[in-house]
């Protein structure tokens, strides 16, 4: 991973420098997406995650240079090894704390203009939307970057296939060029159903929420626009430090930055906004009435993922992240199954997701923030079985993943090696564990595992004693640096 923020003597040889926003949250996907698994690092509508489609969809070649990943601290490990996984070399740049998407963006334009130019064109992209015609959507950038260059900000807006009333839309001004660039006559916010119904009957397009534009020329907006969010992402920038491959951004100087939209920011405010028109099957996928629309449907109409099987139904999505899930006699439903979580709603309240998870949280519902399975920087865990002084759970350690050096003050720990190799350290000494074979970590042991291997390293855990939680730790040395 490219991690220096001082580098002027690159040149990205004309290319556009994709920037790609992965810190949202996602919660109208629930229970897919949750706030420790966000959408955008989901398989959602392909086999690949959104995260690592939009990476694809961008990918360096004759178009794109390398991308810069823009992503909360939370999930920097998420972002890089999906970028690893596809053979994509980015610059995963963190953000310390969220501030809506101006200071990351302005940040990251900061870094593409100081490390290759000012005029070099910058494609910022949000990570969790679905694009049906990769090939159309480039032609696209392609259109939107003669006007770029021409000293434009040009937004992507999307030929309406109905009104919408979760959509921002634009209203176009003059023709810019022959390719079918536009002056923005106006955005405007999202509509009621009469006024969406206007908008479309008018020519109206729908805001896809991606931009394309010269480095330079946003900064000089922001500067126009917003002076602090600006003053605080160069600050941020310059005093950026590089820390385990990934571009950490000074914290005192982002947390100072005010917190706004790009859209309030710069984009409704500038007079060099444009608009080319976009018809390559894109969708932010906000609701999972969405993912109906574009998946693969039946002859009635359903749509079923994983393990279904449906009788007599018609015009329903039906998802299984986990148990055999079957239904008789659905119409217009949604349901969704994971190994925790089922939920069950008609499919035209899909926009409710986002009020039974606020539910759900004030219930202190632990469903709402993490799955079944957790992610770890080396790997994950998964508890299987709990009892009353007893707690089993399958562990996967990544190829090259250690976990820290740590002890436990209530628990023993027994470790059982079904796949690959295991490096314990217990004490002052270390050993090896290979499959089929098993060892012991007595309470108040100094130990440490990982896996020295090419392949994942799977054991079973059963940890014994008077208390099982995950507090129960004491760390002594971390790679990844955890508290």
């Amino acid at each position: 991973m490219t991690t220096s923020s001082t580098v002027t003597s690159k040149s990205a040889g004309g290319k556009i420098v994709p920037v790609i926003l992965a810190g949202g949250s996602g919660t109208r996907l629930w229970p897919l997406s949750r706030n420790s698994l966000p959408k955008q690092f989901l398989p959602l509508a392909t086999d690949k995650t959104m995260f690592q489609d939009t990476l694809l969809r961008a990918a360096p070649g004759a178009v794109f240079a390398d991308p810069v990943v823009v992503a909360n601290e939370e999930f920097r490990f998420f972002a890089q090894r999906q970028a690893r996984a596809i053979g994509i070399d980015a610059t995963v740049m963190l953000e310390p704390a969220r501030r809506d998407s101006a200071p990351a963006l302005i940040a990251a334009a900061v870094w593409v203009a100081e490390t290759y130019g000012p005029e070099t064109l910058v494609l910022a992209l949000a990570s969790d939307h679905v694009v049906l015609d990769p090939a159309g959507f480039v032609k696209t950038v392609e259109i939107g970057a003669d006007a770029a260059r021409l000293g434009r900000i040009v937004t992507f807006g999307i030929e309406p296939t109905e009104p919408r009333t979760s959509y921002g839309y634009i209203r176009l001004g003059a023709q810019i060029d022959e390719r079918g660039s536009y002056e923005v006559d106006s955005f405007v916010e999202k509509p009621d159903r009469a006024t969406a119904e206007r908008y479309v009957e008018a020519g109206y397009l729908w805001n896809s929420g991606n931009f394309l534009f010269p480095a330079g020329l946003l900064l000089k907006e922001a500067d126009v626009f917003e002076p602090a969010i600006a003053d605080a992402a160069r600050a941020a920038v310059a005093e950026a430090k590089s820390d385990l491959g990934f571009l950490r951004l000074d914290p005192v100087a982002f947390k100072s930055s005010p917190s706004k939209s790009i859209d309030f920011a710069v984009l409704e405010r500038t007079r060099h906004a444009a608009v080319v028109r976009g018809s390559f099957g894109w969708s932010d996928v906000g609701s999972w009435d969405a993912l109906h629309e574009i998946g693969n449907q039946d002859e009635r109409g359903n749509v079923t993922v994983g393990t279904v099987q449906l009788l007599d139904s018609s015009n329903s999505f039906v998802r299984s992240d986990g148990p055999l899930v079957t239904a008789i006699g659905l119409d217009g439903v949604s349901v969704i199954a994971t190994e925790d979580a089922v939920l069950v709603m008609p499919s035209n309240r899909s926009q409710d997701v986002k009020a039974l998870v606020a539910a759900l949280k004030d219930s202190n519902r632990k469903e709402v923030e993490e799955h079944l399975t957790i992610h770890r920087p080396w790997g994950t865990y998964q508890t299987v079985c709990k009892g009353d002084r007893f707690q089993v759970k399958k562990i996967v350690v990544e190829p090259g993943g250690i976990l820290s050096l740590q002890k436990h003050h209530h628990r023993a720990e027994h470790w059982v090696v079904v796949r690959g190799t295991a490096e314990v350290t217990v004490a002052d000494r270390s050993y090896t564990v290979h499959e089929n074979e098993s060892t012991y970590i007595p309470i108040g042991s100094v130990h440490r595992l990982g896996n020295p291997g090419r392949i994942p390293l799977e054991l079973i855990e059963v940890q014994t004693g008077s208390y099982l939680g995950e507090d129960d730790i004491h760390r002594f040395e971390d790679i990844y640096q955890r508290a």
